[in-house]
C-alpha cells in the first residue's frame, strides 16, 4: 500500500512539473521570442507569460501574466490577439506607468518592470510614452525602448548594464540605424538588437545590417532565444 501511495506521489509531481514546463521557459530557462515589428513575448523560468507592445507576428497562444503597452498607436496596442489570460493578469500602460512626469516601478513578484523615458518630437509625445526595463528571474534585464528617439536617461542606463536592449530603428517616425547604434553603444547593453525596423514589415533585414554596435544581436521575426 505504502509503495502505491510513494508511486502516485512521484506521478503527481512529475505531471506537475511537466504541466509547468509545457507553460513556460523550458528547463527553468528564461525565453524571449521575438514576433515581429515591436512586439515580444518573454516567458520567465517560472513559466510566467509577458507580453510587450502585442501586434505582430505569431506566438500569442500562451495566456498572459502581464502585458506591457509603451504608448496608445494601434501598432502597440492589439491586446485582443490574447485570446488567454491567467488569473490575475496585470495590463499595464503608459497611463500607469508615467504619472504627472514620475515614472513609476512595479514589483510582480515574478518580474520587476521600471518605465523609462521614450518619446520624440516625429509623432510620440514624450508625456504620453515609455520604455521598459524588466528585471527577470536570475537578475536578467530586458530593455525595449518603444517608439523613440535618443533620450536623456539613455546615458544613465548604462550603470545598470543591461544584458538585452532593443532599440527602435524605422528612421520614419522614430530614430533610424545610424542613430539607434548610437544610443545602443551609449547604453552599453551586453547585447543589442534592431527591432520596429521599418513600417507595415515583421523584420527587414537591410535595416537590421544597419545598426551597428558592440554586442549587437540580429533576431528575425519568430525566433526564440534563452536569455542567460
Amino acid at each position: 500500500m505504502k509503495k502505491i501511495l510513494l508511486s502516485g506521489i512521484l506521478f503527481s509531481i512529475a505531471l506537475l512539473a511537466g504541466c509547468g514546463a509545457a507553460g513556460g521557459g523550458q528547463d527553468g530557462e528564461n525565453r524571449l521570442l521575438y514576433q515581429g515589428h515591436g512586439s515580444l513575448r518573454i516567458v520567465t523560468a517560472e513559466g510566467k507569460v509577458i507580453y510587450v507592445d502585442p501586434y505582430a507576428g505569431e506566438g500569442y497562444d500562451l495566456p498572459a501574466d502581464l502585458i506591457l503597452i509603451t504608448h496608445g498607436h494601434s501598432d502597440h496596442t492589439a491586446v485582443d490577439r490574447i485570446e488567454q489570460k491567467n488569473a490575475g493578469c496585470r495590463t499595464i500602460t503608459w497611463k500607469e506607468a508615467l504619472v504627472k512626469g514620475e515614472y513609476k516601478t512595479f514589483d510582480l513578484g515574478y518580474a520587476a518592470v521600471e518605465a523609462v523615458q521614450a518619446g520624440n518630437n516625429k509623432n510620440h509625445d514624450i508625456r504620453s510614452c515609455v520604455g521598459w526595463l524588466i528585471t527577470l528571474p536570475g537578475g536578467i534585464t530586458v530593455y525595449a525602448t518603444g517608439d523613440t528617439s535618443a533620450t536623456e536617461q539613455m546615458k544613465e542606463l548604462a550603470d545598470r548594464k543591461i544584458d538585452y536592449a532593443f532599440f527602435v530603428c524605422d528612421g520614419v517616425y522614430n530614430m533610424d540605424a545610424e542613430e539607434a547604434s548610437a544610443c545602443a553603444k551609449l547604453v552599453g547593453a551586453r547585447h543589442s538588437i534592431p527591432y520596429h525596423m521599418a513600417p507595415g514589415k515583421l523584420f527587414d533585414r537591410k535595416s537590421a545590417e544597419k545598426f551597428d554596435a558592440p554586442g549587437r544581436l540580429i533576431l528575425e521575426a519568430g525566433k526564440e532565444i534563452v536569455l542567460e
